[in-house]
């Protein structure tokens, strides 16, 4: 098949591109990006007025599969990633059972590439079972496909595991995404601890629950010379200790969730349950910084941290529900409408921080617009505007805060290896 994308503002980091032009796909590649192509067999698509850029990618995703499929699955989770713009997503490892073995970590691969709709890369546990005890076998689960290892949902609380974590997977260049967190200082905490958590009678968690882990995992990382991503990293401590390691030359990355930058601890005052999430929603001084971490370049790359959930793990007092938020089809407009279009975050750095970065972090062969790359592409429309409605979500989870708030700036066509697999936030059907 072959797609010509005419007139759109194409958007690529990775080449220096930022203008009108025109894209050529044929055969699953990209074939060319030029100025006034024409071919007389391709399927013509109209990009005037929006954003032509690689295809999004979400390095982390829950799509609960194995063993929690009344959450979400990888069909359903994948339908959500296309609706929403990602063509690639990469699912962590707290199934049922944990993917720390070279099976588990194959079926999610093979599922994956059976619905047919976006790119599924498994993310491998860092211990058996995510006990935090003994290290998983790494080797085994790269050659299933695992793109990094990780106990997200869980930190690693033994420093010495941790070690040894990173020590291993640097053997083959893998990333350890930590999940920052010490569950001492966390136990029953509900949101950020603060004013609002006083104002509201809520037991808080303090920014330090986060920052101490930081630190530590910081400190392994300079020892041991391995690669520490810190995953949906919210605090302000926890910026400053990244951005010093960045400078020392450490090997450190990090990421931030759309919630996170758009949203403060005062929003829990609704008692909505969709709002409560780990690492809690932090209070507005440490959504300033955020904000400005992601444009200064000390925050890499946006992920949605996206986690499904049951209607029951939700519909109960605040204290007894489930962490989480289903983010996959709201992440770009959420980021569009509080960032981009506000003037905080330039649309170049959102793209990148959806696509090259990510990419790199995880070594991808994708999050660019060259020739003769996959032909994965995401489409946004800047100027559409939507309210945020659960019931029409692919994801079997409907758990968003962002209910009923209205939007600008959302993906409008999805192409994966050439083939469009959603247009106008709906799934194209085989």
């Amino acid at each position: 098949m072959r797609l010509l994308i005419k007139s759109g503002q194409v958007i690529d980091p990775v080449n220096g591109i930022n203008e009108v032009m025109d894209l050529l796909v044929e055969d699953g590649k990209i074939i060319a990006v030029e100025n006034k192509i024409e071919s007389k067999e391709a399927v013509v698509i109209d990009a005037t007025g929006k954003y032509v850029c690689p295809g999004f990618i979400d390095m982390h995703v829950h799509l609960r599969e194995p063993g929690f499929e009344y959450k979400e699955d990888i069909n359903s989770g994948s339908r959500a990633a296309a609706a929403g713009g990602f063509t690639t997503i990469c699912c962590m490892p707290n199934t049922n059972p944990v993917i720390d073995n070279a099976a588990v970590a194959s079926f999610v691969r093979d599922r994956g590439r059976r619905t047919g709709l976006v790119n599924v890369r498994p993310i491998g546990a860092i211990t058996k079972k995510q006990a935090g005890c003994e290290l998983a076998p790494v080797a085994e689960m790269v050659t299933a496909g695992c793109v990094a290892i990780s106990d997200d949902g869980k930190p690693v609380v033994r420093g010495d595991i941790m070690r040894n974590a990173l020590e291993y997977a640097k053997m083959f260049g893998l990333p350890v995404l930590a999940h920052c967190e010490d569950p001492q200082i966390t136990r029953d905490g509900q949101m950020h601890e603060g004013y609002f958590s006083t104002y509201f009678g809520m037991k808080g968690i303090p920014a330090a629950a986060e920052e101490v882990m930081v630190a530590r995992d910081i400190i392994l990382a300079r020892l041991t010379g391995g690669r520490l991503h810190v995953c949906h990293v919210s605090t302000i401590g926890a910026l400053d200790m990244i951005a010093k390691a960045k400078k020392e030359g450490l090997a450190v990355t990090c990421e931030v969730t759309p919630h996170h930058l758009a949203l403060t601890d005062e929003i829990v005052g609704s008692y909505d349950t969709d709002t409560k999430v780990s690492p809690p929603l932090r209070s507005a001084e440490h959504v300033v910084a955020l904000r400005k971490a992601l444009a200064d370049g000390v925050i890499d790359c946006i992920a949605t941290d996206h986690a499904p959930h049951e209607l029951e793990a939700k519909d109960c007092e605040y204290n007894l529900a489930a962490n989480g938020i289903s983010g996959l089809e709201t992440a770009i407009a959420v980021v569009m409408d509080k960032l981009v279009n506000t003037g905080e975050l330039d649309l170049e750095q959102m793209v990148r921080a959806f696509t090259s970065t990510p990419a790199d972090i995880l070594g991808l062969p994708c999050g660019e617009l060259s020739p003769g790359t996959p032909a994965d592409i995401t489409i946004i429309d800047p100027e559409l505007v939507k309210t945020v409605d659960p019931e029409a979500f692919y994801s079997l989870g409907k758990n968003t805060p962002f209910k009923g708030m209205e939007l600008k700036g959302w993906p409008v066509m999805t192409i994966v290896g050439g083939k469009i697999v959603a247009q106008a936030g709906r799934v194209i059907e085989d």
